[in-house]
């Protein structure tokens, strides 16, 4: 095991430089909710992101009780834009877990029986909001301590190895005192100074104990295994308007990718590419002449790529079946998934065709 360097002169540089964030406490003891919001939020999101985000949802749903009780449809709107919608049926669930319990475990064992938190979450909620000695170890934490060491192997499979070498701050009197500054000020190191690219070396409170800046070889850890290509993946989307400018969408199965959020009708997506011809039976209605919107909408998920093409069409008036809605044009990006975003974007220049019309 590598020589850790001293976790007091980490927690004097955070007392110093802190990052002021909405949803850190700056006075008082954490609230375990919002601690709990901010470490899902943050999953895969930047917290440039989650900042405006953090405090929309807050103002409506301010305490694990108010969450509990909202239908799922409001949350999943709420949560609209953040990606990564399992994260938010995991966090009804979880909501209403700890309604049920009267509140949430004080450990990170504990935490972790709940729906959707796993380790890292665990640990960072058991850290802050109830000062358990355990250690958080995110990508930013993975990167921090991959340096101290100039650990060669790459990740994902030396993670278990940066993990232990994480806990064993744990052993240091300064760090137990303080877990859960210990754990945010880690954060803030990562995000701040031992950057992913270019650290900032000069300015770190660990630089006289880090491996890797005495071997000049910090920017080039951790090492990573290279990505595979993600394969691409085709599909069509419709707009229907009304002349009241309402649009008709689609409510996605509660399951499955993007489960439970509004979108635009569309096909399946698949590998290979949409003709006009295959795509117009999946229009949402019978004898309408779509026309074709220009370009292309494209969005990376974690394991594949999409592009899509738009058709767009109007008609007098709408009635909507079994799993349909009518939302106003104007605003409608708040309600959508990101992706859903992204092919409505081609129709932000494109006017809209008149009824019938070819």
């Amino acid at each position: 095991m590598a020589i850790l360097p001293p976790a007091a002169a980490l927690l004097d540089w955070y007392d110093r430089h802190r990052r002021v964030l909405p949803f850190r406490a700056t006075g008082g003891a954490p609230d375990p909710y919002q601690v709990w919001l901010s470490e899902v939020m943050l999953q895969q999101t930047t917290v440039a992101a989650v900042g405006p985000r953090f405090a929309r949802f807050l103002a409506r749903f301010p305490d694990v009780a108010a969450l509990a009780a909202a239908p799922d449809a409001a949350v999943m709107e709420e949560w609209a834009g953040l990606g990564y919608y399992a994260r938010a049926r995991n966090l009804l669930a979880c909501a209403r877990a700890v309604a049920a319990a009267g509140g949430f475990p004080r450990t990170a064992e504990g935490l972790r029986a709940l729906p959707g938190i796993g380790p890292y979450t665990a640990a960072a909620i058991a850290a802050i909001a109830f000062g358990e000695a355990v250690v958080p170890v995110d990508g930013n934490v993975e990167r921090v301590m991959a340096r101290l060491a100039a650990e060669e192997r790459p990740l994902p499979g030396v993670k278990p190895v940066l993990a232990a070498l994480a806990g064993g701050f744990m052993a240091d009197a300064a760090a137990r005192a303080r877990p859960g500054d210990f754990a945010q000020a880690l954060f803030d190191l990562g995000a701040t100074i031992c950057t992913p690219r270019t650290p900032a070396c000069a300015l770190c409170p660990w630089r006289g104990g880090c491996v890797a800046q005495r071997r000049g070889v910090a920017a080039e850890l951790p090492r990573k295994v290279p990505k595979r290509a993600r394969p691409l993946r085709h599909g069509a989307h419709f707009l229907l308007r009304d002349a009241a400018g309402q649009v008709l969408l689609r409510r996605r199965p509660p399951r499955g990718l993007l489960g439970g959020m509004l979108e635009l009708p569309g096909t399946p997506w698949r590998e290979g590419g949409w003709e006009t011809a295959e795509a117009l039976p999946f229009a949402p209605r019978p004898g309408l002449r779509w026309q074709a919107v220009p370009g292309l909408a494209r969005h990376g998920f974690t394991h594949f790529e999409l592009e899509m093409r738009l058709f767009s069409a109007e008609v007098p008036a709408l009635a909507v079946a079994e799993g349909e809605e009518l939302r106003p044009l104007a605003g409608l990006g708040a309600a959508l998934p990101t992706v859903m975003r992204r092919v409505l974007g081609l129709a932000s220049s494109f006017p809209p065709p008149l009824a019938g019309e070819g």
